[in-house]
């Protein structure tokens, strides 16, 4: 376990080095020009090479890459181009928003899918399995972004109740309200990005589920565990699910970089105030330190969602061994 875990610290570091030196090059070769954003637009090129010489970019790229990552391995993402604060307040600031919103529909969907995907591969061929299928498939093949706004038209324009655009009602004085108040008003403004959300989830949380509990069902061993006469709720919940839930804890390390970087399509549709719709701007502003900082925080997030899945495994199938 102790040299499993070591070799695994290795190698995440070692993509995260590489994935550091991919974003900074990129961002070098990506056009525009970060002094454009940090000077006034009649300055002179005098002016323009002081402020150069001021952040440090009239430096070599090694430079420029190594003074960059040594303050990024200290918590320090620099300050936006823009904005000028920095980076990692701007994230922090609009972090809790995103968890919240998919927080919420990583819930519903596995809270759904695990459960439809294994009713679905054990009365396989049923009308539930074909109804189940070809909504899947439906859910796969709609675009996020064209499903977003036939809600908005359909629903969010047509009931009062249903908000379309932000994240809370503004001009109220929230502290004086009650808990119910509060709540009421968040899920007016989440209700149609959770359906977007956990619709499009579903559908391969669904599949994956389904297709894992088919193959799991035919083994040996449950055709051994049904001839000596246990229950089918126990073949089941003991044997069957166990098992048929190992392609899904691989799924499950894939969520926590999602946690973290939102739907970035969802949350620009929206207008959700979270990181994701920080991420469009950015990019499109070409506001450098921003961007850098999210593919950092997000490799970080992925290569910790991997490790975790690894150590999910344990939970699911005691018979693997980390070594």
């Amino acid at each position: 376990m102790g040299k499993y875990l070591i070799r695994r610290l290795l190698q995440m570091i070692i993509v995260l080095i590489g994935i550091s030196i991919i974003s900074f090059a990129i961002m070098q070769l990506a056009p525009g020009d970060p002094i454009d954003l940090l000077s006034d637009r009649n300055a002179t090129p005098a002016e323009k090479a002081h402020i150069r010489s001021l952040y440090g970019l009239d430096k070599p790229l090694p430079v420029q890459y190594y003074n960059w990552i040594s303050q990024v391995l200290k918590g320090n993402f620099g300050n936006s181009y823009v904005t000028g604060k920095p980076v990692l307040a701007m994230i922090m600031e609009r972090l809790p928003a995103t968890l919240m919103l998919n927080f919420w529909a990583m819930v519903i969907i596995y809270a759904l899918a695990i459960p439809i995907g294994m009713v679905s591969a054990l009365r396989q061929y049923s009308w539930f399995d074909h109804i189940v299928t070809s909504v899947a498939f439906l859910g796969k093949a709609l675009p996020q972004f064209w499903f977003a706004l036939m809600l908005i038209y359909t629903v969010g324009l047509r009931v009062d109740y249903i908000q379309i655009s932000g994240m809370s009602t503004y001009g109220v004085n929230w502290a004086s309200a009650s808990f119910w108040q509060v709540l009421s008003d968040r899920l007016s403004y989440m209700i149609l990005p959770l359906i977007v959300l956990a619709f499009s989830g579903m559908a391969g949380i669904t599949r994956y589920m389904r297709a894992s509990m088919l193959d799991v069902v035919h083994q040996d061993y449950i055709r051994t565990a049904r001839a000596k006469g246990l229950s089918e709720k126990k073949i089941v919940t003991n044997h069957a699910l166990r098992n048929a839930l190992l392609p899904i804890v691989t799924l499950i390390g894939f969520e926590l970089p999602i946690l973290f970087s939102g739907s970035v399509v969802i949350e620009t549709i929206f207008s959700w105030p979270g990181v994701g719709l920080l991420a469009v701007n950015s990019i499109f502003q070409r506001d450098y330190m921003v961007v850098m900082a999210f593919n950092m925080l997000g490799a970080v997030m992925t290569v910790l969602g991997m490790f975790m899945a690894d150590l999910l495994y344990l939970v699911v199938d005691p018979r693997i061994k980390l070594e």
